[in-house]
């Protein structure tokens, strides 16, 4: 399977559920995106290493484990989100220590706050972007600029703030409808409310 190396496009929180955030990638020679929900600590983090200018008074969990791998010489090489199940992306870090590669599991919002401390690419497998990719249109696209957060806000903000889940939201629509509400909730910009729809599409697709 051939890997597809991904850029972070931003970071949007949604407008209905406190504490839940999309963390929007996008391929590099494509226009597909994919969204993934993350947490408040983890949308902050990647926040915090995405605006070069804020430093936390204190360093963050990830902001240490950069610090430890540097004092003993342990890199990140890339990251890799390899596996889609019932709507949760699988992720590993591909480590070198002393010319030898280890490879991690990690959850995907840490690998991708990882993965930017360390200045390592982040790919996925094309079955993945097959399956769980959204197309964006111009219009959202630009919405998509708007509706990011500004990162001084969540870093004064969301120190205390934890990560909420909402399942089982759509079991009752048919294929029709989740399509249908994939595509406004795409154009309403709330990204969040799009990939959940999307993972529960891709839960019926492979029963």
């Amino acid at each position: 399977m051939s890997l597809v190396r991904l850029n972070i496009k931003g970071i949007s929180y949604s407008q209905t559920q406190s504490g839940a955030y999309a963390l929007v990638l996008s391929e590099v020679d494509g226009e597909r995106t994919l969204p993934i929900i993350i947490g408040a600590f983890e949308a902050q983090s990647i926040a915090i290493a995405l605006e070069k200018e804020i430093k936390p008074p204190r360093p963050l969990t990830h902001d240490l484990f950069k610090t430890f791998a540097d004092r003993f010489h342990i890199g990140i090489k890339q990251v890799i989100i390899h596996k889609l199940v019932d709507g949760v992306f699988y992720s590993s870090l591909i480590c070198e220590y002393d010319k030898v590669e280890e490879i991690i599991d990690a959850r995907t919002s840490d690998a991708i706050a990882l993965a930017i401390r360390f200045n390592a690419p982040i790919f996925t497998f094309e079955n993945i972007l097959d399956k769980a990719g959204i197309i964006l249109k111009v219009k959202d696209e630009s919405k998509l600029e708007k509706s990011k957060f500004k990162m001084e806000d969540l870093v004064a903000d969301l120190q205390d703030v934890e990560e909420e889940g909402e399942k089982g939201a759509f079991v009752e629509e048919s294929m029709e409808k989740l399509q249908e509400l994939l595509e406004k909730a795409v154009a309403d910009e709330d990204y969040e409310m799009a990939a959940k729809i999307r993972d529960e599409i891709s839960k019926r697709e492979k029963k």
